[in-house]
């Protein structure tokens, strides 16, 4: 594996510039897969009041750019680390890819794929994670406070008035904080998150038709779209949770080289947000394809 420390030695030395070398060692995994590789990488930790470090629209640009010329039928290894995102932008990603690569589409955690990004994770027919690795709930947010939160404060509020109509007052000040038909909002964005990692789950890693996998798919959802257990939208849930709550996950310390290769990828990808002042978003293939998002455009 090719440390931080040895990809600047490599940077400094004769074998070029970083855009190079971090195209060297994504091409040399996909050698060894044997399998198309499109990595999705987000600056969010290095740059985290920068713009766009989200998963958006704007993202389908980049997945075009990627999968053009790249041969379907080898499958797909998608790299992914991000904060999560937009849960459509992650849909017409999902529905975009899986035509492209009929379903054969495995997932690589190599740090942190979180909220919309381990919807992403969910719609692969597995999920390749180390220890070092992290997925998050998916229940959604508004402007940081969970869906969850909202749903309850609603319900809490007709509770309470419906015992006591002399708290009316107190919960119509609470509540005024909230835009008109906020509670249906909240509560389709629930639903939304639930639909689409249902189906997501049901049509690749496991089979919806199948009674025994009905059960899997609806435990998993239930524990990654839900706040009261979680606490908190940005916990980190290991590999060993992802594994015990049923998700098909391969662990990267079972082959070595798989991980030794993956990590230099990882390293490649941090050190050109490290030495870019712009970049925070980087969408980027084996072959030739790359988008670098920055901080006011795609290039």
């Amino acid at each position: 594996m090719a440390n931080i420390a040895d990809i600047l030695k490599e940077i400094s030395s004769a074998s070029g510039p970083l855009d190079i070398i971090r195209k060297k060692y994504i091409r040399e995994l996909s050698d060894y897969t044997k399998r198309n590789t499109i990595v999705y990488y987000s600056g969010w930790l290095i740059k985290q009041e920068a713009p766009n470090t989200d998963i958006n629209d704007s993202d389908m640009t980049g997945f075009m750019e990627a999968v053009k010329g790249l041969d379907y039928s080898k499958g797909l290894d998608l790299i992914l680390h991000t904060p999560g995102g937009n849960p459509t932008a992650a849909e017409s990603i999902v529905k975009y890819l899986r035509k492209k690569f009929n379903n054969d589409i495995r997932i690589i955690v190599p740090h942190m794929a979180m909220s919309a990004g381990t919807m992403i994770a969910c719609s692969g027919k597995c999920i390749i994670m180390g220890k070092h690795s992290s997925l998050g709930p998916i229940d959604p947010q508004f402007n940081g406070i969970p869906a969850y939160s909202i749903k309850k404060e609603f319900e809490q509020a007709k509770d309470e008035v419906t015992k006591d109509p002399n708290t009316f007052m107190y919960w119509k000040i609470q509540l005024e904080k909230y835009p008109a038909a906020f509670l249906d909002i909240a509560i389709s964005s629930i639903e939304l998150s639930e639909v689409l990692v249902k189906e997501w789950l049901g049509t690749c890693m496991f089979d919806e038709r199948n009674p025994e996998d009905k059960k899997v798919i609806d435990k998993i959802v239930k524990a990654l779209n839900e706040n009261k257990n979680s606490k908190s939208h940005g916990r980190h849930l290991d590999v060993d949770f992802c594994s015990n709550l049923g998700l098909k996950i391969e662990r990267l310390e079972d082959d070595q080289e798989l991980q030794d290769k993956v990590l230099s990828v990882h390293h490649a990808m941090t050190l050109t947000f490290n030495s870019s002042p712009t970049a925070v978003k980087i969408i980027e293939n084996n072959e030739e394809g790359t988008m670098i998002y920055t901080f006011n455009s795609a290039k």
